[in-house]
């Protein structure tokens, strides 16, 4: 089976997920990973926002064309990345995910995105999916812009596009990182 297709069986079995609280307050749809099924460079975020709720694709409100604009000045298209999220429903008021809503999609749906799509490079975008992969105790200011290793893949964690809306003077830090993010790519 080609991995476009087992990542197809994956969101046609939790497309309907009952698994977690988030399936009950409120969500439209489960947001499932987007991109280049053989992507070198994957980005995943902490859970859907409204837009990506109401549209089902990751990344596609005003932090989502940040994205897209700092995936361009890589040098590269939205098609050539995989993009995904920790949580795949959205939580009520865009709140930060809980243990217990993000576990059961970390554990099922993220590590067999990961495991298919096989990138060289995850950039984890913000604190929670930072926290998702390496650990709660990490503090994304103390360690962004730094590799760290899981499984074989090197991981970057840098600040979320959301975050840089908010704070623009983060966007310097955060294309030093994408700079370095593109020196590793092979």
């Amino acid at each position: 089976m080609k991995k476009q297709e087992e990542l197809n069986l994956i969101k046609k079995n939790y497309e309907k997920c009952q698994k977690c609280p988030l399936a009950k307050l409120g969500r439209t749809q489960v947001v499932f990973g987007k991109g280049n099924s053989n992507a070198k460079l994957m980005f995943i975020g902490e859970g859907p926002g409204r837009d990506e709720d109401l549209q089902g694709s990751p990344f596609i409100g005003r932090a989502g064309q940040l994205l897209t604009k700092m995936i361009e000045a890589m040098g590269l298209k939205r098609e050539d990345v995989y993009i995904s999220n920790v949580v795949k429903c959205r939580p009520p008021n865009n709140r930060t995910p809980l243990p217990d809503e993000s576990i059961i999609c970390k554990k099922e749906i993220l590590a067999k995105e990961i495991a298919l799509i096989e990138p060289q490079i995850i950039c984890c975008l913000g604190s929670s999916a930072t926290k998702a992969l390496l650990g709660d105790e990490i503090k994304i200011t103390q360690i962004r812009g730094q590799f760290f290793e899981l499984n074989g893949i090197k991981i970057m964690p840098t600040f979320h596009p959301a975050y840089l809306l908010r704070n623009p003077n983060a966007k310097r830090p955060v294309w030093q990182d994408l700079q370095k993010i593109i020196a590793n790519l092979k």
